[in-house]
């Protein structure tokens, strides 16, 4: 029923599809997929779903290694305990996905990981532990939500909540769309077309905002308060007012009203 391997992604793009349904999951550095058009970021806490017959193209890191396990539905026969445990396990694929795997699943992958690359020709040994992986990811889906890799997924309050939960701190577009388990490219094309703005464009926004509400309800100083919205002196923050808002801190701190 299963087989897998741990191998290495081109860092130059090909593409593929097969008739089984297959799981990539991330055990060393950085992979992007992109299944069925939409795109998917893998790294070490990450794991990618592909059904059957879906088109990918796939590439990684100089870094990368992932393991791939494929879950073929032509090798049970059907009255036999493992087309039972097939049928279980097809409903992970019911369509593309990536999850957030967490530390006891991850760990389990890396350990799984660390024996295929101790024992390579133990085909047994590949197969038990792919299973075991694959039953934990089936046991997960009622308590964790897949994620799926659609845009209708793509949520900007989750986006904007994990920047206000980072705001004190340099955040990329590439955080921004690994929260979202995409692709950099992807993302900011789906981000943009679900929200009206550039990611950039909306993690400033952010920013400036909270900045603007310090400003004008906390006795704060400027230089506390450009820490706090993770500009990187005061002076930025002050420009950044300036042009955006039509607004500098003092006037706002005297009760001015923003643009």
């Amino acid at each position: 029923m299963l087989n897998a391997k741990l191998l290495k992604l081109p860092t130059a793009a090909q593409q593929h599809k097969h008739e089984h349904h297959q799981v990539v999951l991330g055990v060393r550095g950085e992979a992007e997929l992109n299944v069925d058009g939409a795109g998917s970021y893998l790294d070490t806490w990450k794991a990618c779903l592909v059904p059957t017959e879906a088109r990918h193209d796939y590439w990684g890191d100089h870094q990368n290694h992932v393991l791939v396990i494929n879950l073929d539905p032509l090798s049970p026969v059907l009255n036999t305990a493992a087309h039972a445990d097939y049928e279980r396990m097809a409903r992970l694929f019911e369509k593309p996905r990536t999850i957030q795997m967490d530390s006891q699943l991850q760990g389990l992958v890396q350990f799984a990981a660390g024996e295929f690359d101790r024992s390579p020709g133990n085909a047994p040994l590949h197969q038990h532990l792919s299973a075991s992986i694959l039953y934990c990811m089936a046991d997960r889906i009622a308590d964790q939500p897949l994620s799926g890799v659609s845009r209708h997924s793509l949520s900007p309050e989750i986006i904007r909540r994990y920047i206000m939960d980072n705001l004190h701190r340099k955040i990329s577009v590439q955080d921004l769309a690994k929260v979202a388990c995409l692709s950099v490219s992807r993302f900011h094309d789906v981000f943009r077309e679900v929200s009206g703005t550039t990611p950039h464009q909306f993690l400033l926004q952010t920013r400036l905002d909270q900045a603007v509400r310090l400003l004008t309800s906390s006795s704060l100083s400027v230089a506390e308060i450009s820490y706090r919205t993770g500009f990187s002196s005061q002076g930025a923050l002050t420009n950044a007012l300036k042009k955006y808002k039509g607004a500098t801190p003092t006037r706002l701190q005297a009760g001015e009203k923003v643009a």
